[in-house]
């Protein structure tokens, strides 16, 4: 089934560009310049792919009061039970008819893609921390090759491999092959590249292979978001050939393909790095970077000037450059450091406008931070995968490689910013606001290793159920509610999906939760065992709804959207208290598995919330975690662990320990 795509390796999360390059002719193919030659082009699938459905007005209606149920007590959930009935019958019906006739107008897309947009566009807290994840690539298994030097050469090399295979229609399109002995074949590769673009989704289809949306691929490369007073902007030009390179707050660009789109050779790559690691330059007294943690509004002002203090042009070879290396000048310590370093970092070497950031630090630890308007983490993973596999397997140059005798003073440039005072000024108030709020932010991560999903598996049960439930049994045990929770969820099997909500808190898993938390000792492990199973069954069934986008926070979002877009007076279901709570998500988690990936991380989206990124392995489950002031990381985590504990002892026939 479509849903189990969620099963599998991304950020289950945080749609443009509706046309693709055209293909290259297979004449004058050299493997060194791709990553690989599918027979199937890139974007074969695209056309076909099916749109994503709009739930009906009373399934929603159902599952949001299903998801009411244990946030709310007996008076709270009949109030809203009555909002929803007179919703359903009244202004909702009306809107949910509007939403449907309009989204038959746009087969194009789906119906979520532009709210979706808007909502990223016109929020005007700082991406930074409130938006942009991150997640950090394993080691090169050869430890000679985690030089720095060496492996942002490579890695460099990698992303724009990907990028050329990517603009010639020869990566692989994306697609979840459910029997990969029928659908990941050559065989069949070479009868579905004949099917035309209209029907192909429907041949994949009969094999039960599922291709799912690339259309954010397109803003992967050559993209940042800038700042406008009220709605940003996503700007690409992927005409630019170059690089930017941050070091110590400085900025550098130098070409990376050269007049005829082939990459320009590794060894000049690795020849400019070298000349920009050994650049002895003072940090700046004022760093700009610092402009891009700022309010949106502010920055656009800010942007303002400075493009009119003459940095226009400066500032459009820092938006166009294929993607933004930041070196760092210090090594990584600890799993807490390495997760400070890559969400937030000092501020000065980062600029998190950009598409993505590639960081690489000292001692090679290597992450991707990335701006999440543009698209989620089903293209952020797949691009990371392939430079993983890539910079290891078939590394551009080895730890014998010289970097080419070429003159660098030349063939880079440094970018040197016009400050006015006002713009100085704007700096140093930035990087107060940076600062005070970085030091309120708390990062803390286990890993359990007691079991993880074969344990799980054998005992018939979810892994991610159980990862759920352990993070509401820990909440409960350690502030004695049941709260709002949030599980990302990717809808990237139909075009234009984005993700949906999985809404993990449940009436099973509160009920599971109470009895292990508060009544241990009254149920056998027996008992125990069958709430679990409970929890699992009912988490597996809201991640095929929202997989299949049958989950209810689009629908009433789109449907809020859409009344304040047509200046509606917005219905009194989205004005009740249980609806701001609901969407106060205290707990926000996202899960990710990949051999590429060594951890993720991202901040809380509530101030009093906490920022949940896991991974169930087959041998451990690994839990990082962030809060701000006023929630305790340490302690979650501590209560996570007692949760697991518990879980496990319950699952092999033991008793629980108070």
């Amino acid at each position: 089934m479509v849903a189990r795509l969620l099963l599998r390796s991304w950020f289950r999360g945080l749609a443009v560009g509706l046309g693709g390059p055209c293909r290259l002719l297979s004449t004058g193919f050299e493997p060194s310049q791709y990553l690989q030659r599918s027979i199937v082009p890139t974007m074969h699938y695209q056309d076909s792919l099916p749109r994503l459905p709009i739930p009906k007005l009373e399934d929603t209606i159902r599952r949001y009061l299903s998801a009411q149920k244990p946030l709310l007590d007996d008076s709270q959930f009949r109030k809203t039970e009555e909002l929803c009935k007179s919703f359903e019958t009244g202004i909702g019906k009306e809107l949910h008819e509007q939403l449907v006739a309009q989204d038959k107008q746009n087969k194009h897309t789906s119906y979520i893609s532009g709210p979706w947009f808007d909502m990223y566009l016109t929020a005007r807290d700082p991406v930074v921390l409130n938006f942009n994840p991150f997640i950090s690539f394993n080691p090169d298994p050869k430890s000679e090759y985690n030089d720095q030097l060496i492996r942002a050469t490579n890695m460099t090399v990698s992303a724009i491999r990907f990028l050329k295979t990517l603009r010639a229609d020869l990566l692989e399109p994306e697609v979840f092959h459910l029997n990969p002995a029928k659908s990941d074949t050559d065989t069949f590769k070479r009868f579905i590249r004949f099917v035309p673009s209209f029907l192909s989704w429907y041949g994949a289809y009969l094999v039960n292979a599922y291709p799912l949306d690339m259309s954010q691929y397109y803003r992967l490369f050559n993209s940042t978001r800038l700042p406008r007073p009220h709605r940003d902007e996503l700007f690409t030009d992927d005409k630019a050939r170059h690089l930017l390179v941050l070091r110590k707050g400085h900025f550098y660009i130098f070409d990376v393909l050269d007049q005829d789109g082939n990459i320009v050779s590794a060894s000049e790559i690795q020849a400019h790095l070298k000349y920009i690691l050994s650049d002895n330059s003072p940090a700046p007294e004022f760093p700009l970077s610092y402009l891009t943690s700022e309010n949106r509004d502010i920055w656009a002002e800010l942007r303002q000037k400075l493009v009119s203090g003459g940095n226009k042009e400066t500032l459009r070879k820092v938006d166009s450059a294929v993607f933004c290396l930041c070196l760092d000048d210090f090594p990584i310590k600890d799993f807490v450091h390495l997760s400070h370093s890559m969400l937030h970092g000092d501020g000065t070497n980062r600029w998190f406008d950009k598409s993505f950031n590639l960081i690489i630090a000292k001692d090679g630890t290597a992450a991707i931070h990335f701006e999440h308007a543009w698209g989620d983490g089903v293209a952020v993973l797949r691009f990371f995968n392939e430079v993983f596999k890539d910079s290891t397997q078939a590394p551009a140059i080895t730890p014998q490689s010289q970097p080419a005798s070429t003159d660098s003073s030349v063939a880079v440039q440094k970018l040197n910013f016009k400050l006015s005072d006002a713009l100085k000024t704007g700096i140093s108030i930035a990087k107060e606001k940076f600062d005070a709020t970085v030091k309120t932010l708390t990062i803390d991560y286990i890993q359990f290793q007691r079991g993880g999903r074969e344990f799980l598996k054998k005992q018939k049960l979810s892994p991610d159920s159980m990862a759920q439930l352990a993070f509401q049994m820990a909440f409960l045990r350690q502030y004695g509610q049941t709260v709002a929770t949030y599980e990302s969820c990717s809808t990237a099997a139909f075009k234009h999906g984005r993700t949906e909500a999985i809404r993990p808190a449940s009436i099973f898993t509160k009920r599971c939760s109470e009895a292990f938390v508060r009544e241990p000792s009254k149920h056998s492990a027996g008992e125990l065992q069958q709430m679990m199973a409970k929890c699992s069954t009912y988490h597996n069934q809201l991640t095929r709804e929202a997989a299949m986008g049958q989950g209810f926070d689009r629908h009433l979002f789109a449907l809020r959207y859409l009344a304040a877009a047509k200046g509606i007076s917005m219905p009194e279901l989205f004005l009740d208290p249980a609806y701001r709570q609901i969407n106060h998500n205290i707990l926000s988690t996202s899960t990710l598995n990949s051999p590429a990936v060594r951890i993720g991380c991202f901040a809380p989206v509530v101030s009093d919330g906490l920022g949940i990124a896991y991974a169930v392995q087959d041998a451990w489950i690994g839990c990082n975690v962030s809060t701000y002031q006023g929630r305790n990381a340490r302690e979650f985590l501590q209560c996570v662990e007692k949760a697991l504990e518990d879980m496990f002892d319950a699952l092999e026939g033991k008793t629980i320990k108070s």
